[in-house]
């Protein structure tokens, strides 16, 4: 039984610092994948950079503590070596390439979840922004997950927070005066509360002429609605003035003394949901809350460090702060 035993402890004693490191590799991965008490921005991104850096530490550390002779040691990094440049080889049109772009992406900060993007035929609101992906949400209301490297590679266009402009386009005949129409135009983006509107002709066709009526929107979490009110508040000023919509396009060579406008209906309409955003876009509507609630959270532990603050205001900004934490345990819990 002695012999077994120190024959056990020969072979356990020289692995224990290889031991201790798996162990404390597995330690830190439970670490990272708990998630904290407040989230902050990027914390998946830079959870998945520490994962990765954690895994090749470990390996070097495996390697260096084994009792090895120094020939074998030194064939061992070097194979590490060999292999991990054969996987960034092999993976770059995938793996490796979506990392780096995910780099890329994280250092220019041209979006960040909530902001509003369309590229190519894909548009919705950023939910999540991690190393390898970026997850949108669209106007579906599915999920769709593209390829960083995708995004890099392609043009992509952010709704600026601070606003946009919204624009409709209509086509009208040649016998209709342009100077009226542009001013029923603007009253239609008048009446949809678009600020600083104007009209432009785009273009001049065979048989009609084609009008785009634009304003600016501040709230762009309604971009949906306020696009279909602005054409359905072009329908109403046209038709109230007898005006016929000839889009996409009507020959103008029929024998008709009138042209065909709808009847006005009286009937109420249902009551419809105004606000299809916050069905639509929830989970990118959270994730902006999340990091309105994360930078409010961070303002305010940075006031709370100040020596000089007085008590009342002191307990006021610590209740604040339990408040915003407890809203934001709410919205993860959602969320997931």
């Amino acid at each position: 039984m002695e012999d077994i035993w120190s024959t056990l402890q020969s072979w356990l004693i020289p692995l224990l610092p290889a031991l201790g490191i798996v162990a404390a590799t597995v330690v830190v991965f439970s670490l990272l994948s708990r998630k904290p008490a407040v989230q902050t921005q990027g914390h998946r991104f830079r959870g998945q950079l520490w994962g990765l850096f954690v895994v090749l530490a470990s390996l070097i550390g495996i390697i260096l503590t084994l009792p090895l002779e120094s020939d074998t040691r030194g064939q061992l990094l070097t194979l590490l070596g060999l292999l991990l440049t054969a996987i960034i080889t092999l993976s770059s049109p995938t793996i490796a390439a979506n990392a780096m772009a995910g780099f890329m992406l994280r250092s220019q900060k041209s979006f960040t979840p909530g902001d509003f993007i369309q590229v190519g035929d894909h548009f919705g609101r950023v939910t999540e922004q991690d190393l390898f992906h970026t997850e949108i949400q669209t106007i579906d209301r599915d999920l769709l997950t593209l390829p960083n490297l995708y995004l890099s590679s392609n043009p992509f266009k952010v709704v600026h927070a601070s606003g946009t402009i919204i624009s409709a386009e209509v086509s009208l005949g040649y016998d209709v005066d342009n100077h009226l129409v542009e001013g029923l135009l603007i009253q239609a983006a008048a009446e949809t509360e678009l600020a600083d509107p104007f009209v432009q002709i785009v273009e001049l066709g065979d048989f009609s002429v084609v009008y785009r009526v634009s304003g600016f929107l501040e709230n762009v979490k309604q971009m949906l609605s306020v696009r279909s009110q602005l054409r359905r508040n072009m329908m109403d000023c046209l038709h109230n003035q007898n005006i016929e919509i000839a889009s996409p396009s009507i020959m103008n060579q029929r024998p008709l003394t009138a042209p065909i406008i709808p009847e006005r209906s009286f009937v109420l309409a249902g009551d419809s949901d105004n606000n299809p955003e916050a069905r639509v876009f929830d989970k990118a509507e959270q994730a902006q809350q999340i990091i309105e609630l994360e930078n409010h959270y961070n303002e305010l532990k940075a006031e709370l460090e100040s020596p000089d603050m007085a008590d009342d205001i002191r307990e006021k900004k610590v209740r604040r702060l339990k408040a915003i934490k407890r809203a934001l345990k709410s919205l993860e819990q959602k969320s997931d």
